[in-house]
């Protein structure tokens, strides 16, 4: 049996795994902190392998790099010892909800996630702090003291003297920004799935250092900057000029084909651009000949080829016919251009092309274009009055009826809508771990109600640090202690709305998540440094205070289940058995499990079971079990705790 590490993923040794498969030659061994033997990597030899010049020392090279990047790194690539432990009571509907709301620090939970949403997740939209100066609050608060960082950067002598002036916030400032976002947008992207894609709301403070991290960690898949209007009167305490914008960057995990952002064009704009309509429903009329002179018969001979009309009934042919007008690509003024179509797809689309005569007596000929499926691009200005903060402000304040701002400047539901819009589809994932006032969570279901018959069934997950309110604020005084009180109670309002508006049958509930320290004791992972005086106090490796519950998320976590999946609980012979999506986990956590619930639970044929040691009486039990298993179900993967 293998027992369960029951400990985040350790991003380093995997690194390191697929680092050896490409260059086995480079993998050498170092001790840890504990003294015990492990892989590691000569950065040496790697350089050589990767460079094909003789590699002699540290060379200029473009890069961007900050005091705190190596650490960064670092925080991104270490496992924690902790755990999600579920908290039912502010849960909506959580046996059926496939929708994640998970309190804590936005650092570990998308550690915790790595094995269960890898490669999972379509679209992450996150609105972080715009490192302003007040809105930087972290329990990895990565600030440091001044004369810190001013020794790592070279900025101090051997004996303390100051180098040259550097302002808070153009030095350490950004530094402290960039250590607590880069290690997360590292982790993050491990989520994506590879046509995933990331939307980050940011302001012009940490605008550049965000483009060049992302550039650094999503391998240059640029796609766009978009400029949003989000405050038409522009902030009067600004300096010299009155900020009215903000921005959203977007990057994506791979290269994605062209018009993949693209959106259904509006029923409106349909009437507007497609004015006719025939038995196969409203098109346009295209010009079949290239409107680009750029091109013509000299660079596309193949698409330079004539019709013939009919002038009594402007029937269209190919071939000459006796008595039809000869209609060939060439402009007003004689230049010879060419169509857009060679002459196969012509034949084949035929049915399609219309003849018409201009007022100056000159046949051009037209291609029908259907509004059945048409998209459109959107533009990188963002200007459209829904989009406003102040929309933002009060489509919150309307759900809480409270005229006081019990949030400070929420995002516009209906920009993330359409920023949602543009990538995610039918069962797609929606991260958001900067999660504020829950904005996220309100426009998928907004978005999802809106598209029920369509592909309506995103789920999101959402993750906010429990920052406490100040006890001063209109938020405190209204009873909400932290921001994830706010925006639990966001999600529970906005989809009782929706719900009403709509009827719309589609998930409104959610699974409350919150991290904590791990259900094991220290014995568990350092087993060696346990003394003699401890024994009396670790008859079980699990703390006293956690529930079967609580290990079950544990053990979905290393096992990379996803936590929507449903659970159910049922009492076999008086012992409790754990059920996830019915055979993919089967867990029973009890002490001296008999050998009939053990055969009970081998005769359903899970592809994974997991018990805890003391479920088995001794080593003899515990062999008879794997027998068991290997009679009745000899595909099932037996772990224990």
């Amino acid at each position: 049996m293998k027992q369960l590490s029951m400990k985040s993923v350790d991003l380093t040794q995997k690194n390191i795994k697929k680092i050896a498969e490409l260059f086995p030659n480079v993998i050498t061994e170092a001790r840890d902190e504990y003294g015990k033997v492990t892989r590691a990597i000569d950065f040496d030899l790697l350089k050589q392998d990767l460079s094909d010049v003789l590699v002699e020392g540290e060379k200029e090279r473009y890069q961007l790099t900050w005091p705190g990047k190596k650490q960064a790194i670092l925080n991104a690539n270490t496992p924690i010892d902790k755990t999600l432990r579920p908290v039912k009571e502010d849960s909506v509907d959580w046996d059926n909800t496939q929708n994640l709301y998970i309190e804590g620090d936005n650092l570990e939970v998308l550690k915790l996630l790595q094995e269960s949403y890898l490669n999972k997740v379509k679209c992450i939209y996150i609105d972080p702090p715009y490192n302003t100066g007040k809105d930087f609050v972290y329990k990895d608060d990565f600030r440091e003291p001044s004369d810190k960082y001013l020794e790592e950067s070279g900025q101090v002598d051997a004996e303390g003297n100051r180098l040259f002036q550097n302002t808070e916030s153009n030095g350490r400032f950004h530094s402290d920004w960039l250590t607590m976002m880069y290690a997360r947008l590292k982790i993050a992207r491990n989520l994506l799935r590879d046509d995933g894609v990331i939307f980050i709301s940011i302001d012009d403070n940490e605008l550049v250092n965000l483009r060049s991290i992302c550039d650094n960690l999503f391998s240059g898949n640029f796609v766009a900057q978009i400029t949003t209007l989000c405050n038409p009167k522009g902030r009067s305490q600004d300096k010299y000029f009155a900020t009215n914008h903000e921005y959203v960057l977007i990057y994506s995990k791979s290269t994605l084909p062209k018009g993949y952002f693209s959106i259904e064009k509006e029923e409106v704009q349909i009437e507007t651009e497609y004015p006719e309509e025939d038995e196969n429903g409203r098109y346009r009329l295209l010009e079949l000949r290239n409107t680009h002179r750029e091109f013509g018969r000299h660079n596309r001979k193949n698409l330079f080829y004539p019709f013939y009309v009919n002038p009594a009934n402007k029937k269209i042919s190919l071939d000459y016919v006796e008595g039809f007008i000869k209609v060939e690509p060439v402009w007003e003024d004689g230049y010879e251009g060419c169509w857009t179509w060679d002459k196969a797809k012509a034949t084949r689309e035929m049915h399609l092309l219309v003849a018409k005569q201009n007022p100056s007596g000159m046949w051009k000929i037209y291609r029908k274009s259907y509004a059945e499926g048409a998209t459109k691009m959107l533009k990188t200005i963002f200007n459209d009055k829904l989009f406003y903060t102040e929309k933002g402000q009060l489509t919150f304040s309307e759900l809480f009826n409270e005229k006081a701002k019990l949030f400070q400047s929420p995002k516009s539901v209906d920009l993330i809508k359409c920023l949602l819009n543009t990538v995610t589809r039918n069962n797609d994932i929606v991260l958001d771990f900067f999660s504020g006032s829950a904005t996220t969570a309100h426009a998928v279901m907004q978005l999802n109600a809106e598209e029920r018959d369509k592909r309506g069934k995103r789920k999101f997950i959402l993750v906010q640090l429990p920052e406490k309110t100040d006890v001063n604020s209109e938020a405190y005084k209204a009873g909400y202690k932290n921001i994830c009180e706010i925006g639990k109670e966001r999600i529970r309002r906005a989809a009782k709305k929706i719900k009403e508006e709509t009827g719309a049958d589609i998930d409104y509930g959610f699974r409350v998540f919150r991290v904590d320290s791990s259900n094991m004791k220290d014995v568990y992972y350092t087993p060696d440094k346990l003394k003699q005086g401890d024994m009396f106090d670790l008859a079980s490796n699990i703390k006293e205070d956690r529930t079967g519950e609580d290990l079950l998320i544990q053990v979905m976590l290393e096992l990379g289940l996803e936590l929507s999946l449903p659970m159910e609980t049922k009492q076999i012979e008086g012992k409790m058995v754990y059920y996830v999506a019915g055979d993919s986990l089967i867990a029973c956590f009890d002490d001296n499990v008999p050998e009939s619930v053990i055969k009970h639970i081998a005769a359903e044929q899970p592809r994974r079971v997991v018990f805890r040691d003391s479920s088995f009486a001794d080593d003899s039990a515990r062999i008879n079990v794997e027998e068991w298993f290997k009679l009745l179900s000899p595909g099932t993967e037996i772990q224990v705790l």
